[in-house]
């Protein structure tokens, strides 16, 4: 079983900055994909960032130039920069880790969630 725990989160004014980070503990052998969501208020959850394997990444249109997203492989761990956050940032945010669980196949897993608030 694999675990994720999400910590970063809070309350941050107009123009800051916040980290976001999860780190995956349990049986792993390798990780794929790792990626972060948000989900706001009455909103379907929607695709933040995403980082491969390999290193490349690619970011959703209303964060790109402000957000960054990275990973430490030694620690299993994907971090999210968010600066120069916007009031619309405010939303859940949801780690999502694709662990490999044979040559064929990964198997999706979620953290908990974290809020972050952004205040005008």
């Amino acid at each position: 079983q694999v675990q994720l725990v999400e910590s970063g989160g809070g309350l941050v004014q107009a123009g800051g900055s916040l980290r976001l980070s999860c780190a995956a503990s349990g049986i792993i052998f390798s990780i794929d994909n790792m990626a972060w969501y948000r989900q706001a208020p009455g909103k379907q959850r929607e695709s933040v960032a995403r980082i491969f394997s390999e290193g490349s990444t690619n970011y959703g249109d209303s964060v790109k130039g402000r957000f960054t997203i990275s990973r430490d492989n030694a620690k299993n761990t994907v971090f999210l920069q968010m600066n120069s956050l916007k009031p619309e940032d405010t939303a859940v945010y949801y780690c999502n880790v694709a662990v490999r669980v044979s040559k064929w196949s990964t198997r999706d897993y979620w953290g908990q969630g974290t809020q972050v608030t952004v205040s005008s």
